[in-house]
């Protein structure tokens, strides 16, 4: 590469940005390429990622907001007039709303979007046809459009929101993947004692675990739901939800009310990306019945912990597992059948650890973090064209 590349990278909050765009970024520079991070950056981003990247501190707010949607792509026009970008690459659907407008006015060749999930699948009436209308804009403003999975590509393509000349899948979908390295560096029987400790969960309990945004989407009116139906038969078992509450898509009132007083249920609050790996350690399965997903890093991740897994058979999470080989699948919006397939796992060890065994051999076949790494970069040279 005889010029360095200038690619500025957004997300709405940062949160998204470590989870899932950072490693890609590093990876990016260590190939050659000037990186700038834009997000509302929480406190330590800036320190984790200036080595690599310029950061800029863009507040912007989640959810409907009528002043971002003024001011932003205003703002964002600016900056991109001033550096020049030669690629703008954008995720989660607010800023990249707002990224794709300002990307056009100032005539950024190469506007990236990195499209993880469909928010207006869950809306209904007049919600649902605004913000499809919004999601076909972005994808319209955008020169390159990436999903993360095949489904849900045919799926963007079915619905006319994209072109199929303008959308692909990197590899077999995903994000960043799973550091395997990382999830074999550390102590796992340590973890699950301390972890265990500190939250006052049994050691010789059984765990279900959450990972991800406590809201309605991701199913978690269902999880509860049906860990209280299963609390009724074994009073050995427990559920941890790691995350933090999403107040602009709410479980409902009286689920979050058992949260609070069940003094079987755990809410950890936001974990660092550094401790969602040991907060798996301490879980016997993992419960992830989101009704929605780009592709599914959480269930990655769990594969590499060897953690069995009961997801939805939607797109994405049903094409991270194999039914009934690396995961088991349920129909989403269904806390019956949920709860069914807990039970089964809490019944069944053989059936736990052929399940973990297979998960772990798919995450070293298909999501280790080096392999996803190289087919993102390789993927977007070969849109810049770079030798």
């Amino acid at each position: 590469m005889e010029k360095k590349i200038k690619i500025c990278a957004l997300t709405t909050i940062s949160k998204t940005m470590d989870w899932f765009i950072v490693d890609s970024m590093r990876n990016f520079a260590k190939n050659g390429y000037e990186v700038t991070l834009v997000c509302n950056m929480e406190d330590g981003f800036v320190e984790r990622n200036q080595d690599y990247a310029k950061c800029i501190n863009l507040p912007m707010r989640r959810g409907v907001s009528l002043g971002d949607l003024i001011k932003m792509p205003w703002r964002l026009y600016k900056l991109f007039k001033r550096e020049k970008y030669d690629v703008i690459y954008y995720t989660t659907p607010n800023v990249s709303l707002y990224a794709s407008i300002a990307g056009w006015l100032a005539n950024i060749k190469c506007r990236f979007y990195n499209q993880c999930g469909l928010r207006y699948v869950s809306f209904e009436g007049k919600k649902r046809t605004i913000f499809k209308i919004i999601e076909k804009f972005t994808c319209k403003l955008s020169t390159t459009v990436r999903e993360q999975s095949p489904m849900n590509m045919q799926f963007v393509i079915d619905e006319g929101l994209c072109p199929a000349e303008k959308i692909s899948v990197v590899g077999i979908g995903g994000t960043t993947g799973v550091s395997l390295q990382q999830v074999d560096s550390f102590d796992k029987v340590e973890a699950k004692k301390f972890l265990r400790d500190r939250y006052g969960i049994p050691q010789n309990g059984f765990l279900f675990g959450y990972v991800g945004r406590v809201n309605a989407d991701k199913g978690i009116n269902e999880l509860i739901v049906a860990f209280c139906e299963l609390q009724k038969k074994y009073d050995d078992i427990y559920l941890v939800l790691v995350g933090m509450v999403d107040d602009t898509n709410p479980i409902r009132f009286e689920n979050m009310q058992i949260v609070k007083e069940n003094s079987h249920i755990f809410l950890t609050g936001n974990v660092p990306p550094s401790e969602v790996y040991p907060h798996m350690s301490m879980f016997d399965a993992l419960t992830h019945p989101t009704y929605r997903e780009g592709f599914g890093k959480v269930l990655q991740e769990a594969m590499g912990v060897k953690l069995p897994i009961i997801t939805t058979n939607v797109p994405g999470p049903s094409e991270v597992v194999e039914n009934g080989v690396s995961g088991i699948l349920v129909k989403d919006h269904d806390a019956e059948d949920l709860a069914e397939k807990m039970e089964l796992i809490y019944n069944n060890k053989e059936i736990r650890e052929a399940l973990a065994a297979a998960g772990r051999i798919r995450a070293e076949m298909y999501f280790d973090r080096p392999i996803m790494l190289k087919n993102i970069l390789e993927d977007m040279n070969k849109t810049l064209n770079v030798k």
